[in-house]
């Protein structure tokens, strides 16, 4: 939690990854901290953050450029479905990319491929309301509570907040069918 709390602070003190003068710089000159160290620090930290302290069954790390270079920005993550659930057995993945202006805006989770689910898009974008910034985004809220959100969401999704009609449609009028289904992603996504 201090680390994110830091990572928060750290990076509001600009309100965006775009860089930020410093007025107090030593020899009373301002100095330029460009965007991509800072950045680079900021998101180095919620990593090692992660690294120590993630739930069992998921993971969640940055992806790499043509170069092989770490992008920070970009993280390969995979929920499990809960246990006793529909979803048992599955581990679904996913992509956050974070915007320049995290954490101040929320980072963009998308299902690859798209997931067979009443609050993800038909391109594969999750609908919850810890990710959108006009209802309950925070800059403290860390990767791993987005992720155990989105679990929670598979077994529970929300109704007034539909984003996919044919799961929704199904969810609320035939849910045999539904169970059926969801079964069948279950099974194309085994957890190893």
């Amino acid at each position: 939690w201090r680390v994110y709390a830091t990572v928060a602070q750290y990076l509001l003190g600009s309100a965006t990854c775009h860089g930020s003068v410093q007025e107090s710089a030593p020899g009373g000159k301002a100095s330029f901290d460009p965007p991509t160290s800072r950045c680079s620090r900021a998101y180095d930290l919620v990593r090692k953050q992660w690294r120590r302290d993630h739930p069992f069954g998921f993971f969640a790390k940055p992806t790499k450029t043509k170069e092989g270079v770490l992008d920070l920005k970009n993280w390969e993550c995979g929920i499990p479905g809960k246990e006793k659930t529909i979803w048992e057995g599955g581990l679904f993945k996913l992509m956050i990319s974070f915007p320049d202006e995290y954490p101040t805006k929320p980072p963009k989770c998308k299902f690859v491929p798209p997931l067979f689910h009443p609050n993800v898009y038909p391109s594969g974008t999750v609908c919850l309301s810890i990710l959108n910034e006009e209802e309950a985004w925070k800059p403290a809220i860390t990767i791993k509570q987005i992720l155990l959100g989105i679990q929670d969401l598979f077994n529970d999704p929300n109704p007034e907040s539909p984003a996919q009609a044919e799961a929704y449609n199904l969810f609320k009028r035939d849910r045999a069918e539904y169970e059926r289904r969801v079964k069948r992603v279950v099974r194309d996504n085994p957890a190893p």
